[in-house]
């Protein structure tokens, strides 16, 4: 898809790439989410960060990227600093040694704290630069310049054949071929293995793309009066 006028692929992951600057994004991924629930004594699954971990492996391979962002919440508390779960970041940073990787400040990142030294993430305060783009967590327009962020986490509910209904994770992106097109904002679904969804309701112009398993797909935009 164009955004922006720039080319992005997007990744039933819930990354978004963006080929001519190499560079991965990635919201919301709350590494130690799960550890700081069951330290509060709420039962959860286990395994989350490994799972969570294992799709950013695969979607850097797939993609080839040299730069990965973190659009905000990378961890999810001060909990989540539990040794299992940063050994288990620190092994998956060990095998990707040559990626650059910066964090983008979110509201959890200001709680958890910033992520350990050795796992050599630059870590910066929105928004971010990049190109055309300004990377944030939280979705609010930047003067000039297309914001990706994350912070919503959001999905959209669709009815099946047999009047299910389903709540599907999605890419949200404003429109960005009216007069202000630098002043529109795309959201980016949560990447992490252990989080919530917000439905959305999106505007005349919004371009929507759901992720159904490994499939993204786009549904017709609402027209602009």
């Amino acid at each position: 898809m164009a955004l922006a006028g720039a080319d992005a692929v997007l990744h039933p992951s819930g990354a978004a790439y963006l080929p001519v600057h190499h560079t991965l994004l990635v919201a919301d991924a709350h590494f130690g989410k799960a550890v700081s629930f069951r330290k509060l004594g709420v039962p959860v699954p286990q395994g989350t960060t490994s799972e969570t971990l294992a799709k950013l492996t695969e979607v850097i391979a797939a993609t080839g990227a040299k730069h990965l962002v973190f659009l905000g919440d990378f961890l999810h508390s001060a909990r989540s600093h539990a040794k299992p779960t940063l050994d288990a970041i620190a092994a998956w940073r060990e095998h990707n040694a040559s990626l650059a990787i910066t964090l983008v400040r979110g509201n959890h990142d200001d709680r958890a704290g910033d992520p350990p030294a050795n796992l050599r993430i630059e870590v910066v305060d929105e928004p971010l630069a990049l190109g055309d783009f300004a990377l944030c967590h939280h979705p609010k327009p930047v003067k000039g310049r297309y914001v990706i962020a994350g912070h919503w986490h959001p999905c959209i509910s669709v009815t099946g054949r047999a009047f299910e209904r389903l709540r599907l994770p999605c890419f949200w992106f404003g429109d960005d071929t009216g007069q202000l097109p630098q002043q529109a904002v795309g959201i980016l679904p949560a990447f992490g293995s252990f989080t919530g969804m917000h439905r959305i309701e999106p505007r005349a112009g919004d371009r929507i793309f759901p992720v159904a398993g490994d499939v993204v797909r786009a549904i017709p935009a609402l027209p602009i009066a």
